[in-house]
């Protein structure tokens, strides 16, 4: 089925990104790595907080997290860590905020572990994200986005059930659910417009047939002034 409407929703850019504006950083590119072992911990709390740039997401580790950033000054990453028994909560995010454009660079490419459980958490501002990550064992998802975009690919095959919620600015998100798996999509609250394939309208709600009948399933809830979001069930 395939399903399309729109809302009028108008908000200027300029109020979100005129505010706080600063000269694009011309400095010299660096280069950091992230590796973060995964140890004993079998849960983990991960959060990503980008103001702006470029964050490119996938599953397939051996280790909680690795990867690398590649960026000018302003938006050197900071990493902190703290390890509880099995379980290890991990912050990276943005230092600065100085202003996108220019010969400015501020590329996060990270990979997680498909072993550990996982609550992740993305804080997007201007910018984008693409994030694979079907294979990776999810409980919870959240994404805040701003005026920027988000390609969210949760193609795969989940052992377990989990939440997604994606919420935020005037930007732009396609999310691709999986297959064989019960699904249910609640949207709400200003969005621009919305393109919904593969699910079935059910009162206030979109799902697929097997949706409370699979040994798992996943819900989608998305709400915010987001300017236009594509779901593909």
């Amino acid at each position: 089925m395939f399903v399309k409407f729109f809302y009028l929703a108008i908000v200027p850019a300029f109020w979100l990104a005129g505010c706080d504006y600063h000269p694009p950083d011309t400095g010299p590119v660096r280069t950091d790595t992230i590796n973060i072992a995964r140890g004993t911990a079998d849960h983990a709390n991960v959060e990503l907080d980008l103001g702006a740039g470029e964050l490119n997401l996938h599953g397939g580790s051996d280790q909680l997290i690795e990867g690398k950033f590649e960026y000018t000054s302003a938006y050197k990453p900071l990493v902190e860590t703290k390890t509880m028994g099995s379980h290890t909560v991990v912050t990276v995010r943005q230092a600065g905020h100085g202003g996108w454009g220019g010969n400015s660079r501020n590329l996060w490419d990270l990979k997680l572990s498909d072993e550990a459980v996982l609550d992740l958490s993305l804080n997007c501002g201007a910018g984008q994200a693409n994030m694979a990550i079907g294979d990776v064992k999810l409980r919870n998802l959240e994404v805040h986005m701003g005026a920027g975009q988000v390609d969210l690919d949760l193609r795969g095959n989940p052992t377990r059930d989990y939440d997604v919620h994606i919420s935020g600015g005037v930007g732009q998100a396609t999310i691709h659910l999986p297959q064989g798996i019960g699904l249910r999509a609640d949207a709400h609250g200003g969005i621009g417009s919305i393109d919904i394939t593969g699910l079935t309208k059910r009162e206030d709600h979109y799902e697929n047939d097997l949706y409370d009948k699979a040994k798992v399933n996943v819900r989608l809830k998305v709400e915010g002034g987001i300017g236009e979001i594509r779901i593909i069930g």
